[in-house]
């Protein structure tokens, strides 16, 4: 073990290591109403909310024997544990989440507050809870996705520069939605002022008043007053991103828009640092909560500017596509969905983004089967089943199983799109199948980002997402208790499957077509079905093989899909050099040489004349990093069963603290390659994990555990083993010949 390495570890370590004693007392944690940690600061619709927690326990294999939640109207009364609307009583039950308010009638426009306590493995009952008040706002009894109003804060400048007397020049340091607070003191009347915002500079301190494409510049004239005062500039609306079918700023934060630079032109006083703030609009985000390092500085960057992503497009409280339209899109918001998972334990404007495009969805076919995708995100990350429970009729015609013919194979270019499927889908206008975005009509620099993908009748692309939506469906409606559904959907989600195999695979090849009757096979043809596990075990080579001699020919929204491709065929070392080679097809590149802080639409303004800068559908890396680089994943519904399995690639070492609903997960590794693979864990109570470690060559199936050894079961480059209990746990891996 190199020494830096080790020095690695013991801080890492350090950061989570908890004293072994016997500490059964400790009260539960981090408690949320209807998915909110803090619903103090929204207002609650549900009559019936739900509640979760976190189970505090310092023991390894704790789990939750019993719970009792008291509720009552004054924080007064539940101080003395008198519980005037509901007290559960001694509740035998591990579910610590998502458990539904059935006390006496909570009335709207009220206050109320809730704890909750807990017994242990041992049948030792915790301290109550630290009390959690919730407000409710109009209870009518009909279904609702609550959610927080945005928050304001103000950022101050990183650099600050005089240019001349009355001239300023300043750098917030990242671009973020919003406006700038600015106090100006004025001997007259009706001076004016200009402020000139922007994304981008043509010169070391001067804005770039041209940046072309959808990158901002904006100039306001700010007339003063007499004396001193502190002026919000407001700022002008956008035509195209006001639109009816755009998402509207709320009132009590005006309009906003994307900039990391300032200049104040014509002031008629002396104006300091502390005199300018970016007054910055987005949702409610805890930096905190999750946590990110490696041995590569480059993925270190690239994290960063991805989860700073999810944060600052936040802005309108709901998934949009940039400040272009601020319309949702399908794709788009599963790609932000999943991000934000990974970055925050925050799940309300998920749902209620996802909610949003099952009654407003856009044009794509494949947008459209996204949202079943969408669904079961949902479930699996909060546990909860109400939403897909409510829109299940609406995620059955999401689907599109009525477009399908005999092979079950589905298309919108064969007459099947009638008025009323597009009821069904709460959709009017024209389906057209996307692929990838953009064109290459769209563009008159380059190709676009579909590596020429042919277009016919059957596409293999629309119907490989077909196959998951149907196979995600079978999973939802038996999670639901609807099992004659789910064996339907199972059924008809296997004969997609062998439809495309059939039709849509060039067996003397090895890798599929883009569709029926095509010869031609591009990149995205083979990276989805790989990606949705469609592929036959005897043909994934040959796909794989013909996935990486296309290298990134997909767009930053493809790379979701192309990444997921390779890390579910092992090809981890190859999926982290995409992550961070320096090719203008990259996020170092958005980095390094664009100078961009936010992820762009485009991997370069040469791919997407008219990209903007603030775009979430570009930042995957939010989301592949935690979910496949240090491989953290629910395995069931609320993490109650958690999957550990690292694909680290070329990383000699690497720290993650990732929240969930249930708890934070800390795991940190170092790794010597085809040497030994040391990994520490630290997983919440009552959850249980499977971990996987790499198998070196000439191994034996041994892993170290907690300083014992144990027989691990050996699947593929893997050893698992299953049903490893809560708390923290150290693994040893080693050549042994």
């Amino acid at each position: 073990m190199k020494i830096n390495h080790l020095v690695f570890l013991v801080i890492s370590y350090s950061l989570f290591a908890y004293s072994q004693q016997n500490q059964n007392s400790l009260p539960p944690i981090q408690l949320s109403c209807e998915l909110m940690e803090f619903p103090e600061r929204a207002v609650i619709t549900d009559m019936h909310p739900e509640f979760s927690w976190v189970m505090n326990s310092k023991q390894q294999n704790d789990s939750q024997l019993a719970y009792q939640i008291l509720v009552a109207s004054s924080l007064e009364s539940l101080d003395k544990n008198e519980a005037n609307m509901w007290d559960t009583g001694k509740v035998e039950s591990n579910n610590s989440i998502n458990i539904e308010y059935s006390g006496s009638a909570l009335l709207s426009h009220s206050n109320y507050y809730w704890k909750v306590r807990i017994w242990d493995k041992d049948d030792t009952v915790s301290p109550y809870s630290d009390p959690q008040m919730f407000r409710t706002g109009k209870l009518t009894g009909g279904y609702n996705t609550d959610r927080y109003p945005l928050e304001q804060r103000e950022i101050i400048p990183v650099t600050f520069i005089k240019k001349k007397a009355g001239h300023y020049f300043i750098d917030f340091g990242q671009a973020a939605f919003g406006t700038i607070q600015v106090t100006l003191k004025c001997k007259y009347i009706k001076h004016q002022v200009e402020v000139l915002l922007g994304e981008k500079l043509k010169s070391e301190d001067e804005i770039d008043d041209n940046p072309g494409g959808s990158i901002r510049y904006r100039k306001m004239v700010l007339e003063l007053k007499q004396g001193t005062h502190s002026y919000i500039v407001p700022i002008t609306p956008d035509e195209r991103n006001t639109r009816e079918n755009a998402i509207k700023m709320p009132d009590y934060t005006g309009e906003v828009m994307p900039f990391r630079y300032c200049e104040i032109i014509n002031s008629p006083s002396e104006v300091t640092a502390s005199d300018v703030n970016q007054l910055v609009v987005h949702y409610p985000f805890n930096e905190k909560a999750s946590r990110f390092t490696c041995s590569d500085t480059v993925l270190n960057d690239v994290w960063d500017l991805c989860k700073y992503t999810i944060k600052a497009t936040s802005f309108c409280g709901v998934y949009v596509d940039g400040d272009r339209e601020r319309i949702p899109y399908e794709a788009d918001a599963y790609i932000n969905q999943l991000c934000h998972y990974n970055v925050d334990s925050e799940y309300t404007m998920a749902r209620y983004s996802h909610e949003y495009l099952i009654r407003h969805p856009t044009w794509p076919t494949e947008w459209i089967l996204h949202s079943v995708l969408m669904a079961w995100a949902d479930y699996l990350y909060t546990g909860n089943k109400e939403s897909m429970a409510y829109y299940y009729d609406d995620l059955k015609a999401k689907t599109l199983l009525t477009l399908a013919r005999e092979d079950g194979l589905i298309s919108t270019r064969t007459g099947l799109v009638s008025g009323e499927v597009l009821q069904a889908i709460h959709f009017k206008g024209e389906l057209r199948d996307i692929v990838d975005w953009p064109p290459a009509s769209f563009t008159k620099r380059d190709k676009g980002e579909r590596d020429g993908y042919v277009f016919t009748d059957i596409n293999t692309v629309v119907n490989a997402f077909h196959y998951q939506a149907l196979h995600l469906m079978s999973k939802i409606a038996n999670a639901l208790d609807k099992t004659k559904d789910g064996d339907i959907f199972k059924t008809k989600a296997d004969l997609v499957r062998r439809s495309i195999n059939k039709n849509l695979f060039d067996y003397q090849r090895g890798i599929y077509v883009d569709g029926e009757g095509i010869n031609h096979s591009s990149l995205h043809a083979n990276m989805i079905p790989l990606a949705l596990g469609i592929i036959p075990e005897e043909y994934r080579q040959t796909v794989v093989s013909f996935i990486k001699s296309r290298g990134m020919a997909c767009s930053v929204y493809g790379a979701q899909y192309l990444l997921e491709a390779l890390y579910a065929a092992g090809e981890d070392e190859y999926a982290l050099s995409l992550m961070t080679n320096p090719s203008d097809r990259s996020w170092p590149h958005m980095i390094y040489n664009v100078g961009t802080t936010i992820t762009l639409e485009a991997w370069d303004k040469k791919y997407k004349e008219n990209l903007d800068w603030n775009h979430a559908w570009g930042a995957a890396p939010a989301n592949i990093i935690p979910r496949y680089v240090m491989g953290i994943q629910p395995l069931e519904p609320g993490f109650a069963k958690i999957l550990i399995k690292p694909q680290v690639g070329t990383l000699k070492f690497g720290s993650m603290d990732l929240p969930t609903i249930r708890g934070k997960i800390h795991i940190d590794f170092e790794y010597e390659q085809n040497s030994s693979f040391l990994m520490n864990i630290d997983i919440p109570a009552n959850t249980t994990a499977k971990v996987y470690l790499p198998v070196f060559k000439s191994n034996s199936p041994t892993v170290e555990m907690d300083d014992l050894e144990y027989e691990g079961t050996i699947i593929g480059k893997y050893i698992m083993l299953d049903d490893i209990g809560s708390g923290q746990h150290k693994f040893i891996r080693k050549i042994k010949y």
